[in-house]
């Protein structure tokens, strides 16, 4: 699927997919302020999280109205459905499904009935005890109940079960429900949640996906990244902790701790995933990436006579890169802009094309160069592959390929959809061989070291699973029972070469 905010790099091949993250939350407590118009513009900027179903849920003190379908977000809302959802307290979910059905029974946000109202709640991450969560939901509801709330009408998400435990308690708000349930989650997950007057936030312990917090002149934000604030007009006051919760109504502002923090933020928000205009912990995203493409070329000089980005997220590391050589940057491809989601295949004829329906060369910048093409990741490699073949078919006198992260070996579990380990090509041969199986004329990494360095974060405050084969936030029911040696967080080389199961895991 193409990405909506125009970062194609990933899936410039007809039918090839990169890495996708699963979803991204906003949520607003707002009164005398149009809730449901700031959640639909501020969905729009974390449009590049999800693009497979869009939804908001509002409340006007005295109930919760949800509208939700498949699509983008500018498909889903229009006018008339805005209108509809009036009152002082909103949320919203833009999805991407990684494992389980793209479908509308489980776009978000979810419902559930409380003690005291209905609690509507988004959720970006996967949890990987789910099997226990289900018991813990026959336990609430008694055993013989069967499926309940929206799993009782085909939702196949976790966050179906999270909706059934924050909504069982028939003698806790949902507040304490929350206090209750939240220790019981494993994985990674980043909720907005609401009630009929609250706004609620919730980081897991590990923090791996982002969330903030900003302020209106007459409310709050929650977000999945800074940029959702800054469309809406909101001021960053900070991170979310790991393991907190947040609490946002008439009263103000308060906050509870759920659990003791031990961040492991993903580092692949700095890579790929978040927008360059966003900030994670006190650095920019885009600052980062410039100093990965710096690091890179100290790490992998070669002579060459342009640095070009693969458009547009292999851009910032190929400044960096060029700034930190001396060799003159350049745009040697154009971009399609107005090739998104692909519903009409193409025929054979143009899929051998492949590359060409999204970039082409410029033939008199490319002729003759060597050239060194930055891209920030190869999960496949059948991108590189065809755009090494375009760009020597153009003329370059040379390619080398320069990956502002390291190579991609271990599936995430945490709430991106790599391919599958069968699937990464770095997962079953080394750098030369990679190098050779592109058709490039050398191939460089950035170093774990390196690329953490650039985030300006502590090595141990960061998730390098994909990278290392370490899991901090443990891992799904079904893989630790098969003895993943990964699981606990694990040292690398206690990892490495022990797995190459994918399981279906009924997730997000």
């Amino acid at each position: 699927m193409a990405r909506a905010d125009g970062r194609l790099n990933h899936d410039l091949m007809p039918g090839e997919k990169g890495p996708q993250d699963a979803c991204g939350v906003f949520g607003v407590w707002a009164p005398d302020e149009d809730v449901a118009r700031l959640t639909y513009f501020g969905l729009y900027a974390l449009q590049h999280r999800g693009q497979e179903s869009a939804g908001i849920a509002a409340s006007n003190g005295a109930q919760i109205l949800v509208y939700k379908d498949m699509g983008l977000v500018s498909q889903v809302f229009d006018e008339a459905a805005l209108q509809g959802l009036g009152g002082h307290v909103a949320i919203g979910h833009t999805r991407y499904s990684t494992t389980g059905a793209s479908q509308w029974q489980n776009a978000q946000p979810t419902l559930g009935a409380t003690a005291g109202g209905t609690v509507a709640l988004a959720h970006n991450g996967n949890l990987t005890n789910t099997a226990e969560l289900r018991h813990l939901v026959g336990e609430r509801y008694g055993a013989g109940a069967g499926a309940v709330g929206e799993a009782a009408q085909g939702n196949t998400t976790d966050t179906a079960l999270v909706t059934a435990l924050l909504a069982g308690d028939p003698d806790r708000t949902l507040e304490a429900t929350a206090l209750e349930v939240l220790p019981h989650l494993r994985g990674a997950f980043s909720f907005v949640f609401m009630d009929e007057t609250t706004l609620y936030a919730a980081r897991d312990p590990h923090g791996v996906r982002p969330l903030v917090l900003g302020r209106l002149e007459n409310g709050w934000v929650v977000a999945s990244e800074t940029a959702a604030l800054d469309i809406v007009g909101a001021s960053v006051v900070r991170e979310v902790e790991p393991g907190e919760l947040v609490a946002i109504d008439a009263d103000g502002l308060r906050r509870s701790r759920f659990a003791p923090a031990t961040p492991s933020g993903c580092v692949f928000e700095y890579v790929y995933l978040a927008r360059p205009d966003t900030t994670i912990n006190g650095r920019g995203v885009h600052a980062a990436r410039v100093e990965m493409g710096r690091r890179l070329a100290q790490e992998h000089p070669v002579e060459a006579d342009l640095v070009i980005p693969t458009p547009e997220s292999g851009t910032p590391a190929a400044i960096g890169y060029a700034a930190a050589s001396g060799i003159p940057y350049g745009q040697g491809l154009v971009k399609n802009s107005y090739v998104g989601r692909t519903f009409i295949q193409p025929n054979q004829t143009i899929r051998q094309l492949g590359i060409r329906l999204k970039l082409n060369p410029l033939r008199e910048v490319i002729a003759g160069k060597r050239l060194v093409v930055v891209d920030d990741s190869i999960v496949r490699g059948n991108t590189q592959r065809a755009l090494v073949r375009m760009l020597r078919e153009a003329g370059a006198a040379e390619v080398h390929v320069r990956i502002s992260s390291p190579p991609v070996r271990w599936p995430c579990f945490y709430g991106i959809d790599f391919a599958t380990r069968a699937e990464l090509i770095a997962s079953g041969l080394a750098v030369d061989e990679v190098r050779a199986s592109l058709g490039a004329d050398s191939l460089g990494h950035i170093s774990t070291e390196g690329m953490i360095e650039a985030t300006e974060q502590p090595a141990a405050a960061l998730c390098t699973a994909c990278f290392t084969g370490s899991y901090p936030a443990g891992l799904p029911d079904d893989v630790r029972l098969l003895g993943h040696p990964g699981a606990g967080g694990g040292a690398p080389g206690d990892v490495a070469g022990q797995t190459s199961i994918d399981l279906p895991l009924v997730l997000r």
